[in-house]
């Protein structure tokens, strides 16, 4: 027997299902599912009601607006089916767009209900519109098509986009004070239907006084020429983190890309360049001057000494800078030239950014290991899976959904604003005269 609604009175509905017990467990829980699912649609269907208007004439932004003669069908999506229903539609006596009280109310997604677009967008963030598809079938017993599943989900983050600028999401409770905050960026690559590009992926990392990390906020946008949309994103979460926390003590990490460090210097106070990255060039360096087999335990040694020194004294930047300007390569191959000639340009330019023994006294972050994770958490789990190609507007309203889920507590931060202020979604608002 379908669900069915015994009462529906005093703000309260009562939906009688039936259950049928039989041998299969799977059997069972798979028919449960289903019913419930009917009692879902059933109970929506008179929340949506209760919550659409008499049909008297309402006022929008001071225009009076009279609901049409007959209630207008529509097909509304939620989480356990879909609901068709009857609901009064206004418009202007001088004519124009019409305006749904119903939609903007009910917090209404195109034609999605809240809950049934979170759910979307947040499996749409993890997993492919195929994977969405299937999962609603064999997880939620919810038939969709995966164009409709793409498009919610792209809606929910033109949203965000949109909102971006007037709603900070709180950061979550911390266990302790913070004292230092860490900012970094990298590109990674991506690829669009005419080639690899690069996307931006940025990090700010909160740090207790002992250097533990305690919360990270994400930041991403698609490739684009001159990076002018990530940088400014980029630097209004940069600001909204300043004005929370002024008196921190504020770090860019980064690798020696010039960019980087132009866009990094106005919001930090102390610039550190990636010790992975310079422990890259050292090793060049040494292969350049120890080279082969035969040279192999002195190549080491010299490696792990200078490595040692750069984190431990202080003056070991400038003093190796010095060493690799007179130093000459251990053989006369090209590689091993270009190698020295690399690792000396390295220093030349930034031995005033390799102040680990500094920032490991302050406990300070001395690696963009947080940001390269960011890059590889935002963009290669879920973007660069096999056979997978992006054009520009799929690309950043997949990294904005991506940020929202992947920065602790912004994707429920999110959804309460959604719930609490609601959007101004065109075909949710009446034109504006």
């Amino acid at each position: 027997m379908p669900a069915q609604v015994i009462s529906s009175e005093n703000n309260e509905t009562q939906i009688l299902i039936t259950i049928q017990h039989g041998d299969s467990m799977l059997d069972f829980e798979t028919a449960l599912q289903g019913s419930l699912n009917e009692a879902g649609v059933l109970g929506v269907e008179k929340q949506l009601e209760a919550m659409d208007t008499d049909g008297s004439p309402i006022k929008v932004g001071g225009i009076t607006m009279s609901s049409k003669h007959k209630k207008e069908p529509k097909v509304y999506e939620t989480s356990w089916g879909s609901v068709k229903l009857a609901r009064y539609v206004y418009q202007s006596s001088q004519g124009g767009e019409t305006f749904c009280p119903l939609d903007q109310n009910a917090r209404i997604i195109v034609n999605s209900t809240p809950a049934f677009a979170r759910l979307v967008s947040w499996k749409y963030a993890q997993m492919a519109a195929p994977q969405v598809e299937e999962d609603l079938l064999q997880n939620h017993g919810r038939k969709s098509s995966r164009s409709t599943l793409r498009d919610l989900a792209d809606v929910v983050a033109s949203i965000a986009q949109a909102k971006e600028e007037k709603w900070a999401y709180d950061i979550p409770d911390l266990p302790k004070a913070v004292k230092t905050i860490g900012i970094g960026l990298d590109g990674v690559n991506l690829l669009y239907y005419e080639g690899y590009r690069e996307a931006m992926c940025g990090t700010i990392s909160l740090y207790d006084d002992e250097g533990e990390r305690l919360h990270t906020i994400y930041c991403a946008e698609a490739p684009e020429y001159g990076k002018g949309t990530f940088k400014s994103r980029f630097s209004r979460e940069i600001n909204k983190v300043k004005a929370r926390y002024p008196d921190a003590v504020y770090v860019g990490i980064a690798d020696g890309a010039a960019d980087n460090w132009t866009f990094l210097e106005p919001f930090t106070t102390v610039q550190v360049l990636d010790f992975y990255h310079v422990s890259e060039y050292v090793a060049g360096a040494a292969e350049a001057l120890y080279p082969g087999k035969k040279a192999s335990q002195e190549r080491h040694a010299w490696l792990k000494q200078k490595l040692h020194d750069l984190k431990h004294e202080k003056g070991a930047a400038k003093r190796l800078q010095e060493e690799l300007d007179s130093a000459k390569p251990g053989n006369n191959r090209t590689a091993s030239l270009e190698k020295l000639i690399s690792a000396r340009t390295y220093f030349k330019n930034h031995w005033h950014q390799m102040i680990y023994p500094q920032a490991r006294e302050q406990n300070l972050p001395i690696g963009s290991g947080v940001t390269e994770a960011g890059c590889k958490t935002l963009v290669k789990q879920r973007m660069c899976r096999s056979g997978m190609r992006w054009k520009e507007q799929g690309a950043s309203m997949l990294l904005t959904l991506r940020a929202l889920v992947c920065t602790s507590g912004s994707w429920n931060a999110f959804w309460s604003k959604m719930s609490r202020y609601g959007f101004p979604v065109t075909h949710n608002l009446p034109p504006v005269h």
